[in-house]
């Protein structure tokens, strides 16, 4: 609203109390018109001197990214104090993005030396704003020399600087740095307590975050709505062997009566869904007073997961109803759920619907439609999404890698790497990975060891797991044995499951039962209750007519008492998902289709003169 030319106030401080508040309210809410005029009219009325107001205006053009314009009034400022020289170091901070010319870190940092020049001491605050700057970007180095000038100023027992350096530490993946900041702050309270607790929860440790928790209750507090959906949050797809202690987080919750709250009520069905336990989840869901799109996302996702895509789309419908709109994570989130059940006909509706809402040019919405596309067959509408992707970034170029590979397009997906090295982008390990599996999948023996060494030599990155699996595949499946057997042997890690079982079927394929007897005593000490291993060895066996060692594995294999999962397949048909095993009569309409499937048997055994 604009400010009227003419005012009432008569007394100095009145107007001085107006034009303050006035001036707060436009910081916080972001008003940078009603801003300017208020600095306009301050001037005006002769207040531009005093230090106070001035700061405020600083501020708020600050709040309103006009770094520019801020730093000329902080140049023209006759008087600095800690509070100007604060005010101008964490706007930036806040601003990081839109600042030009140098980037933000080196500007806060230039301020902060000009401050320490101009001999103002710096306080607890702006510690503060320096250390979450090297949080965000992750800056270990000046974040250790930030803390060693906390502890020359006495302000590193801090709990304000501590919950700052905690955070970075974690940030940075420094636990132990971390640890040491908290144990040295002397009051904690339930901020610092949950920093710690997050710290713990970001570096995937979660044994030692239930370990805190359980310290703070008998220091401080039971915790709050940010204790409870961090330690949640930690039970991931890694982490589900402390499900049973996310359920004593539920009753915990309940006795207190957080189970109102979005927070934790989104990440305890996040908790649930992950654990492959929806009906819980949804009974979280149901009971949630009020609801926000996260939680509709994270409904939406578990469900997408657990392979219900008939439930995805209920969801969506019903988020829609209560007038919710699906930001670009929503929608990802449901191509991405579509995807998983290879759900094509629910992956065309959202797509459309995406659309619709002009949320298709976002990368994580034309990512997720590269993905799904390619898991339900339709690498052409896959690649089509990647053309129309204006500014690819490497998810893209990976995720359309991944689909070729996926389809046994090797040629394709290698054509996709070179062009992509061609358009500057770095690969990482996950787009190495990609490549190699498609070498792997078609016999590109060459091409593959190229880009094994090209990963391990050019870009420096050191291979894991699957790396050597996609290795030992590739060599096995060309009938390289040996040479899969000594990249097997002189690898710097140990060899996990997939990798024996990889080499174990090479040498099924090509009947080297020597080499496989050797590795498969190793992957029976692995995983020795997956049935599957015995099979594929005693299939091996039978090959080379040792019925002996067949019965003696078969008789292993009975013996672990582990029934081997069957494969299924399935199919969609008017928006229903249909799966099958083999051999399976539990489908209601099981009489009809084998019925129809001996129907269709008969003429192609008669034309290929095969004896009914």
């Amino acid at each position: 609203m604009p400010i009227s030319n003419q005012t009432h106030f008569k007394d100095p401080n009145t107007v001085h109390l107006f034009c303050s508040n006035a001036l707060k309210i436009s910081a916080k809410k972001g008003y940078l018109p009603e801003g300017k005029q208020l600095h306009g009219h301050l001037i005006k009325f002769g207040f531009c001197q005093v230090l106070s107001l001035q700061n405020q205006i600083l501020s708020v053009y600050l709040k309103c990214q006009e770094t520019e314009d801020a730093k000329k009034l902080f140049e023209e400022l006759p008087l600095r104090n800690v509070v100007s020289w604060n005010i101008m170091i964490r706007g930036i901070v806040g601003s990081c993005d839109s600042v030009k010319g140098l980037n933000g870190t080196q500007l806060c940092f230039s301020y902060f030396r000009r401050m320490l020049l101009e001999m103002v001491v710096p306080d607890y605050i702006t510690f503060n704003g320096l250390i979450c700057l090297c949080a965000r970007f992750c800056d270990a180095e000046m974040g250790i020399q930030l803390h060693c000038f906390t502890v020359k100023v006495g302000l590193d027992l801090d709990s304000f600087v501590g919950c700052a350096l905690v955070d970075s530490y974690a940030k940075c993946g420094l636990v132990e740095n971390a640890r040491r900041v908290f144990c040295d702050v002397p009051c904690r309270d339930v901020v610092m307590w949950n920093v710690m607790v997050s710290c713990y929860v970001f570096n995937s440790l979660p044994e030692e975050a239930f370990r805190v928790f359980n310290l703070m209750r008998l220091d401080v507090a039971n915790g709050d709505e940010f204790t409870f959906s961090n330690l949640l949050s930690v039970i991931s797809d890694d982490a589900l062997e402390y499900y049973d202690f996310g359920k004593q987080v539920h009753s915990l919750v309940l006795k207190q009566s957080f189970d109102s709250d979005v927070l934790v009520a989104s990440a305890l069905i996040n908790m649930y869904a992950k654990s492959e336990n929806i009906i819980d989840a949804r009974s979280v869901f149901d009971e949630m007073s009020t609801r926000n799109v996260v939680a509709w996302t994270t409904m939406i996702v578990g469900c997408g997961n657990h392979g219900d895509g008939n439930e995805v789309m209920k969801l969506l419908r019903e988020m829609l109803r209560e007038g919710f709109l699906p930001d670009e994570l929503t929608i990802s989130s449901i191509i991405s759920s579509c995807g998983y059940v290879s759900a094509i006909t629910e992956t065309l509706q959202v797509h459309a619907f995406a659309v619709k809402l002009s949320c298709q040019d976002f990368l994580s919405v034309a990512n997720s439609l590269i993905s799904a596309y390619s898991k339900c067959g339709s690498i052409t509408s896959a690649f089509k999404c990647f053309e129309l992707t204006s500014q690819p970034d490497l998810v893209t170029w990976t995720s359309l890698i991944y689909g070729y590979a996926f389809h046994g397009l090797a040629e394709k997906a290698t054509e996709m790497f070179e062009k992509m090295l061609a358009y500057g982008i770095k690969p990482d390990r996950i787009a190495f990975l990609g490549v190699l599996s498609a070498c792997a999948h078609c016999g590109l023996v060459t091409k593959g060891l190229h880009y094994f060494k090209l990963m391990t030599n050019a870009y420096q990155i050191v291979p894991d797991s699957e790396h050597y699996t996609c290795l030992v595949d590739l060599l096995g499946r060309y009938g390289l044995i040996d040479e899969a057997f000594e990249i097997l042997r002189s690898m710097p890690i140990e060899a996990d499951s997939d990798t024996l079982g990889a080499f174990i079927g090479s040498c099924k394929l090509h009947s080297n039962m020597e080499l496989a007897k050797l590795v498969a005593e190793k992957l029976f000490f692995i995983e020795p209750k997956k049935s599957v291993n015995y099979a594929v060895m005693s299939n091996i066996y039978a090959s080379q007519k040792h019925w002996y060692d067949v019965e003696r594995i078969r008789k292993t294999m009975e013996d672990k008492r582990d029934g081997k999962v069957p494969g299924c397949s399935w199919i969609e048909i008017g928006n229903q998902i249909h799966s099958f095993v083999a051999d399976d009569k539990s489908h209601p309409n099981a009489l009809e289709m084998y019925v129809t499937l001996n129907m269709l048997l008969r003429p192609m055994k008669e034309q290929n003169g095969i004896n009914l």
